[in-house]
């Protein structure tokens, strides 16, 4: 009851800040993130959101988002939903409406905040990342008992539950195409299910009776590419039949054109086409870490972090997914994830290097947790970024503990994770390899480790201008009025004075910044 108590006050807290129950126009979260819609950004007061105990940070995007971190963010939400309703109930009829001015205003804003990012290639990544993000919770289950399942069987124990733990890990992995179909009608605009049923076509047994291109089809073969071009092209068809198919006659020639002409170029296509893909893909990221291995680790774990300010490492996700359906994990994540090691050692590194700063101390104290579990946003935005200089010297951090993976990669020792989403610690149960669970684990352990000391050394010895640490090693605690106000002092200051803007969707993954200030 304590705990529900807790999360009531929280959301009570945030709901004046945002500008009461009417200002919220839209609500909804992801694994880290409160994402509210706001019919007037002005009415909200940041430096007293950042300010609340349980707010590690806010972000800004088409929608406001207020990051509360993994377990917290889904109990304190329906409590901030239910004020939000009665807010709405209680208030005389003319606070629900704004005037027409106001609601001007409003619309102005965010029109021109989703202005600033709404590049043609981003938002073709934000749909993208949209369609596969609603999939993790399931990858990550079925990871978990996939290494479960594994571990029993090597073990040789409960031989008789193994097959129906196979069962479990293994029966979402086999209908992924459908899945990927229907939400990618969903985001393109066309009938879910319509395009969840031209994808499952490509899953379907019977194709393995159907030559296409010299060769007969295998079912899988096109994987999560294929269900993903199969389900756009089934909305562009069903869009055309919309246009031109009489309207008493819609209901029953569309769906069936649809799925005639969207699944015939699917089998004669399609599957081929993205079979080649991502037969291609494996292959390259084999190649890359059997050849390169530590070279490559340490580009991608250095440029790991400035592709996520930038919102481009969602083109990583079909990839990741599709190394997934092939090879059984993904060789790619596990370097990447030493980007949050770097984050980690840097964030370490500023906690000794500003010792009169209790402001920026606590910020890192409150993050650091989340931040061995792999979620960075708190440290990236309350931390390194706006510090500047800490924010390069932790890219350095990852590079070192990609390389370190990479480098086993290349010697043979193969690292994978079952699933995407997680890193950090909190990936250790979806690690998987091809030299046995033990040596996965240790390799990995021992990249996190190189990662945190990298970080830690880059950004002691090289994060901070003679400049930086004159203007920051000072007390930055607030004043008694504003610890009076806001109930607590501020856990998650900007240090700055300015809090990185990002653009992105997802849960563990913040996008580009509108604006950072660099402080060297």
């Amino acid at each position: 009851m304590a705990t529900e108590d807790k999360n009531r006050a929280t959301a009570a807290a945030i709901l004046p800040l945002v500008g009461g129950a009417a200002n919220v126009s839209s609500i909804a979260h992801c694994m880290t993130r409160l994402r509210l819609g706001l019919h007037d950004r002005s009415l909200v007061d940041d430096e007293a959101l950042k300010a609340l105990p349980a707010v590690m940070g806010v972000v800004e995007d088409d929608t406001y988002q207020i990051v509360l971190g993994p377990g917290t963010v889904a109990r304190v939400t329906p409590e901030f939903e239910h004020l939000v309703e009665e807010g709405r109930e209680a208030a005389p009829p003319q606070a629900a409406v704004s005037g027409d001015d106001l609601a001007a205003q409003g619309a102005a804003i965010k029109a021109q905040q989703k202005a600033k990012n709404a590049t043609p290639f981003k938002l073709f990544l934000r749909k993208i990342a949209n369609i596969f993000v609603p999939l993790i919770p399931a990858l990550i289950g079925c990871g978990i008992i996939a290494g479960l399942n594994g571990l029993l069987v090597n073990l040789g124990w409960l031989p008789a539950v193994t097959p129906a733990l196979a069962a479990m890990a293994s029966g979402f992995m086999a209908l992924i195409a459908v899945f990927v179909g229907y939400n990618t009608a969903k985001e393109f605009g066309g009938t879910p299910i319509l395009g969840g049923a031209v994808a499952a076509i490509i899953v379907f047994p019977g194709v393995a009776n159907i030559d296409a291109f010299g060769q007969t089809l295998s079912p899988g073969q096109g994987g999560v590419l294929g269900a993903l071009g199969a389900a756009v092209l089934a909305v562009y068809v069903e869009k055309w039949c919309r246009r031109w198919v009489p309207e008493a006659l819609d209901v029953l020639v569309t769906p069936t054109l649809t799925v005639l002409i969207s699944g015939l170029a699917t089998i004669f296509g399609l599957m081929y086409v993205a079979g080649e893909i991502s037969s291609a893909i494996g292959t390259f990221a084999d190649w890359l870490l059997s050849n390169g291995g530590a070279g490559a680790g340490f580009v991608l774990g250095g440029l790991f972090l400035p592709l996520v300010m930038l919102g481009l490492h969602q083109a990583l996700i079909p990839i990741h997914t599709t190394l997934i359906e092939q090879q059984g994990y993904t060789v790619l994540l596990p370097i990447l994830a030493m980007a949050g090691a770097g984050q980690v050692g840097a964030a370490m590194a500023v906690y000794f290097r500003l010792p009169r700063n209790e402001s920026i101390r606590r910020t890192i104290k409150s993050a650091l947790p989340a931040g061995l579990l792999g979620v960075g946003e708190p440290l990236i935005y309350g931390v390194s970024l706006p510090l500047g200089r800490p924010f390069v010297t932790a890219c350095v951090g990852g590079a070192f503990g990609a390389g370190f993976v990479g480098l086993f990669n290349q010697l043979g020792d193969t690292v994978g994770s079952t699933a995407i989403g997680p890193s950090g610690w909190a990936l250790f149960p979806l690690l998987d390899g091809n030299h046995g669970l033990g040596s996965t684990i240790a390799i990995y352990g021992a990249g996190l480790l190189v990662g945190y000391v990298a970080g830690f050394l880059a950004t002691y010895f090289f994060g901070f201008s003679k400049d930086l640490l004159t203007e920051f090693n000072v007390s930055q605690d607030p004043a008694p009025s504003t610890v009076a106000a806001t109930g607590g002092p501020n856990p998650s200051p900007d240090p700055a004075g300015d809090t990185g803007r990002a653009n992105g969707p997802g849960s563990t993954d913040p996008g580009s910044p509108d604006k950072a200030p660099a402080r060297v």
